[in-house]
């Protein structure tokens, strides 16, 4: 673990953040409160387990072989640091670079916003369809997206001097997908995308996990910090396996908008998934350890982002009656002499 980066993260730890997560786990779990703190403080010295790791993954419900398979916040960044070369990360961290570089994987076309674009050359993307999306060149989960419908423009120049408006700092404007029917039954508002995690090891790409994620309330991205929900999926069966998980550790086992049950609601194209995702796992040598987000549209998968920072905590939400194995565990099936 490198120093600084401990340091960095206990500073943004506070008295009433480590207070709230004990009284968390204590309404939980009926535990007392000071057994909560030093075990939390056990936790993190001997696995690396932060007290959001600790709340979120459940840690007060774990024998400790259970806990020694979690990844946490410390050992994903420590394992990404060893798998990924951080000086070319901004081939996924700018979307600019990353539409152009993975532009056959996308499904869609994409228009890099360039000042040396002419309204004409606008005119000329636009014109096939109707609705767009416009996304910053940086940012994450779903921050300063924009669902552009040309109709709503008086003209093509209207359009074109609002995406190209600097204060909007659009980077990517993009043909907006049209998700598979089957996808839309569950939220019809937003994409609703598989978070995928792949590894390579010696130049073959392995699939750590699935995740599927829709969108609520409304809101036209599916990011839990927007409301969403994420839940387990098997890709084999294409089939989501239990109930959905919010931003705030609720869970909800049906979605509230269209009433479906999340276990059990299928998704087509999964061979095709994880045909996709492997490819593009092999296209930056560099980067060995990455996460994508793929959604499916009407004539099959495409891949909506990259990640050089591959999420550890969506595969190892806790659901009820599945086993408490976590994601080390997973990856030392690929390198078994693993240490962190």
């Amino acid at each position: 673990m490198r120093i600084g980066y401990f340091f960095r993260v206990c500073s943004g730890a506070t008295l009433s953040k480590l207070s709230g997560a004990i009284n968390t786990v204590h309404t939980k779990s009926g535990k007392n409160k000071a057994g909560i703190f030093f075990d939390m403080v056990g936790c993190f010295f001997k696995y690396r387990a932060g007290y959001n790791d600790y709340v979120l993954f459940e840690y007060y419900n774990m024998t400790a072989d259970q806990r020694k398979t979690y990844m946490t916040r410390f050992k994903n960044k420590r394992f990404m640091l060893m798998q990924n070369d951080l000086t070319s990360a901004e081939i996924f961290n700018d979307k600019r670079l990353f539409d152009t570089r993975f532009a056959k994987y996308l499904g869609r076309r994409v228009l890099v916003v360039d000042e040396k674009v002419t309204l004409e050359q606008f005119s000329e993307f636009i014109k096939p369809w109707d609705v767009f999306i416009a996304k910053p060149a940086f940012g994450e989960c779903g921050k300063g997206i924009e669902r552009l419908v040309k109709a709503d423009f008086k003209s093509d120049e209207e359009f074109y001097n609002y995406v190209f408006d600097k204060e909007n700092e659009f980077g990517v404007l993009e043909e907006a997908i049209k998700q598979h029917p089957d996808v839309s039954k569950i939220y019809p508002h937003s994409i609703n995308c598989l978070r995928i995690a792949t590894l390579v090891v010696d130049g073959k790409p392995n699939i750590l996990y699935a995740v599927f994620k829709t969108g609520n309330n409304g809101k036209f991205v599916d990011n839990l910090e927007n409301g969403g929900f994420a839940c387990h999926f098997d890709l084999d069966t294409g089939t989501v396996t239990g109930p959905g998980h919010t931003s705030d550790m609720d869970i909800a086992y049906e979605h509230p908008y269209s009433g479906i049950k999340f276990k059990g609601f299928k998704i087509p194209y999964c061979e095709e998934v994880k045909e996709l995702v492997k490819k593009a796992a092999l296209e930056e040598p560099e980067f060995k350890y990455c996460g994508w987000d793929v959604c499916i549209s009407e004539n099959g998968p495409a891949i909506i982002e990259g990640n050089d920072y591959a999420a550890y905590d969506f595969p190892q939400l806790p659901d009820e009656d599945t086993p408490k194995v976590g994601l080390i565990s997973i990856i030392k099936q690929y390198i078994p002499d693993l240490k962190l």
